[in-house]
């Protein structure tokens, strides 16, 4: 055989089996398309036979495009404050700015196309692929991983009047987005689409998004600015680049990944791109000039949730409110009586109402322009000491008697067991002083690091952290750690306030409330939202909530809250600050309404170490800012003490655990500590002076703004508390704890 016919055979051999390699191909991707159909065809079936003949033909009927309102610029919506004052308006005029897709950087549908509908080219509205491929996923999942709304889909949702969930409300969408497919182009489904999604911020549509970010033109976005603003509709408040930047530059890059896969941009550009480690964010003024700003985004969101964006860009909307100007008034001026100069950090107020969760004040004073996130209502800081209410409210559930259940105050290293396995946790106290063998109510006055430090671990972390979840306070990083006593995850002061207000509701949750009335376009007052009725729960027993307050309104008297009250109006309250001094904070209650001040430096974790010549901690601002607010903000409003509740806590025998070593501390002879009756006398008295082993209050006390009134005389005390409970066999658990916490101190 010649070598040219070897060749020949050779080629021929090589095309044969590149013949076959394509064959392959084919089936197997005729095999995924097969499997894909089937799985389409089943939910189709599925629907018919859910949906019915009857369901069909009123579907059919109302699948009508006339239902869809025209993107218009709309007239204003106005916000109404708690007294019938105008408090603002939302005006579409400057939220909005509809441009063309010439006018725009051809970076953005490019970057849009590819992260929300891949196929918006090739499909008639619906992408049955896409929804097919996101059933799978999701099933194999186990949960809900992707979507299948395609962006006419979206564009539908955007301009139609009503969200309800309901499954008649997903096959309309889907019916009138093929109708709108088959009327319109790409291009205008398109171009409409990105004048009318919402971006967070106030910022309806690709021009007001580009000024809010970045104080230029959409024509002007670059790549980097383009993907950026291209991932925030799917979750506009999970993605804000300024509240949480590390997950907009995630989200950033999984468009340009996005992009890369949908060859709209090459290897190479994808490249550079990602490299880029910041966002360029460069705020635009558009929006400065809205009155109340943390609290109408807190509105808008909750409005945008019920109607839609449109609707809410659109206008016609009358909004009445929970927020009461006049305490607006005197919380910003609380905190700048206190910390008056330029250089001072920022802080924040929040108040709500005890059983109703309506929010009375939210509001925070930022020295430096640029903040646009809500200071008030997103998780951002952490608790610090604040926290600790949280675990002596798991342990008095438990049965633990804060009064009579003693810890040993010293340094203490967590070694032993499953939280601290592999990872030794030192706590320290605050200022490094240890005061031996002390209740738990002595170590809350004291708020004393180690004591809580055995307590949590003696309650579990666990527990810890569902109890915060039955609060209603949202955790970042949300998991339970061996630290989670002493506040190290991350919190909003809103839901902070939210949980301390359950106490002085005696165990009933109220979810915070800002809207109390709508009325839509018309004069019909919406009925059907919801608007303005208390959602509650009973979150904790009225005896664990009663003991809880009685605990603090010491700690508010004597404690490291002393000076937080005007001395008329009975207040109970907890400070917190984080060990790096970048947070601190003041949460207290009355009766009537419940406040949490905040203060540190919005755009880091930045050590407040010298402001007046002070190193910050709860005890030096915060409690003077809640008291000058809040003796300003109960004037004249009737003097209630704390309720009762209808039966007091049971508390049972408890053994301590063991979970590593305790340092040496001298002994120490006072007198043992005497607390407070709890079956004979109600939390409305007030003590007339601390303990006499209670170290005095370092903070100067800040001036009263409402008059003082004789407390009533201190109930006659009970035989004093031994030093120690008798053992007994312990709390059993049921925790299965993460191997390795990784907590902080």
């Amino acid at each position: 055989m010649t070598p040219r016919r070897r060749a020949d055979d050779l080629d021929f051999i090589l095309a044969h089996r590149g013949r076959k390699r394509k064959r392959s191909g084919r089936i197997k991707r005729r095999r995924r398309a097969g499997v894909i159909t089937a799985t389409f065809a089943i939910a189709v079936a599925v629907i018919v036979v859910s949906v019915g003949f009857g369901a069909g033909t009123a579907l059919s009927e109302s699948c009508d495009l006339n239902s869809l309102r025209p993107v218009e610029i709309g007239q204003n919506s106005f916000v109404f404050a708690y007294d019938g004052s105008l408090l603002g308006s939302i005006p579409a005029e400057r939220n909005r700015e509809p441009v063309t897709t010439r006018q725009m950087s051809p970076w953005l549908p490019r970057a849009t196309v590819a992260i929300e509908d891949r196929r918006f080219w090739q499909h008639g509205g619906v992408d049955y692929v896409g929804i097919a491929r996101a059933a799978w996923k999701d099933l194999t999942a186990g949960k809900v991983v992707q979507g299948g709304s395609t962006i006419t889909q979206q564009l539908v949702r955007n301009l139609y009047i009503g969200q309800e969930k309901t499954f008649n409300r997903k096959l309309k969408e889907a019916c009138l987005a093929i109708k709108l497919s088959q009327k319109k182009s790409k291009a205008w489904i398109l171009n409409t689409y990105l004048n009318s999604v919402y971006y967070g911020n106030h910022a309806y549509g690709v021009e007001a998004a580009a000024q809010t970010y970045f104080s230029k033109h959409a024509s002007q976005l670059t790549l980097l600015q383009a993907s950026l603003l291209a991932g925030l509709p799917q979750a506009p408040s999970d993605y804000d680049p300024y509240h949480n930047p590390q997950a907009a530059l995630d989200r950033r890059d999984e468009v340009l990944r996005a992009m890369l896969k949908a060859q709209t941009i090459t290897f190479g550009q994808y490249n550079r791109a990602v490299r880029a480690n910041t966002l360029g964010l460069r705020p635009g003024r558009i929006y400065t000039r809205i009155k109340q700003p943390y609290f109408f985004s807190y509105v808008i969101d909750a409005l945008d949730k019920q109607y839609g964006s449109n609707t809410v860009r659109q206008g016609g909307l009358k909004v009445y409110t929970t927020i009461d100007p006049r305490l607006q008034r005197l919380a910003n001026k609380a905190i700048y009586e206190i910390l008056p100069y330029k250089e001072d950090p920022a802080s924040a107020i929040v108040s709500v109402e005890p059983g109703t969760g309506a929010i009375r004040a939210m509001t925070a004073v930022v020295r430096k322009s640029g903040n646009q996130f809500n200071l008030v209502a997103q998780s951002a800081r952490q608790a610090g000491s604040t926290f600790k209410t949280f675990v002596l409210a798991s342990a008095i559930e438990q049965g633990i008697d804060p009064d009579r259940t003693y810890y040993t105050s010293a340094p203490f290293t967590c070694s032993v067991g499953p939280w601290c396995q592999g990872t030794p946790w030192n706590v320290h106290t605050y200022d490094n002083s240890y005061r031996g063998s002390m209740s738990i109510t002595r170590g809350t006055l004291a708020s004393d690091n180690t004591i809580f430090a055995q307590l949590t671990l003696d309650v579990g972390p666990r527990y810890v952290w569902q109890m915060a979840h039955r609060l209603g306070v949202h955790l970042s990083p949300d998991k339970p750690v061996a630290s989670i006593g002493l506040g190290a995850l991350a919190v909003s002061p809103l839901d902070m306030a939210a949980a301390y207000a359950t106490f002085a509701a005696m165990g009933v949750y109220a979810k915070p409330m800002a809207i109390t009335k709508v009325i839509l376009p018309g004069g019909h007052v919406d009925k059907d939202s919801g608007w303005g009725k208390p959602q509650t729960k009973r979150a904790l027993s009225q005896a664990v909530a009663w003991k809880v307050t009685d605990v603090l309104r010491q700690n508010a008297l004597y404690g490291t809250g002393a000076g937080s009250g005007d001395g008329l109006h009975v207040n109970a309250g907890k400070t917190g600050t984080t060990e790096n001094h970048a947070d601190a904070w003041f949460d207290g209650y009355t009766r009537q309404l419940t406040t949490v001040v905040w203060m540190g430096y919005p755009k880091g974790e930045i050590p407040m170490v010298s402001v007046h010549g002070q190193t910050v901690a709860g005890a030096t601002f915060p409690v003077p800012i809640w008291h000058a607010y809040m003796a300003a903000a109960l004037w004249h409003h009737k003097v209630l003490g704390f309720e009762l509740p209808d039966k007091y806590p049971v508390f049972r025998p408890f053994t301590r655990g063991n979970y590593g070593s305790l340092g040496y501390v001298a002994p120490t002879y006072t007198a043992p500590y005497t607390p407070p009756a709890t079956t004979t006398t109600t939390t409305q008295q007030t003590p007339a002076a601390p303990p006499a082993t209670t170290p005095a209050a370092t903070n100067p006390a800040p001036k009263r703004a409402a008059p003082t009134r004789a407390a009533a005389p201190p109930p006659s005390p009970p035989p004093p508390a031994p030093p120690q409970t008798t053992p007994a066999p312990p709390v059993t658990t049921t925790e299965q704890p993460p191997p390795s916490p990784g907590q902080t101190p």
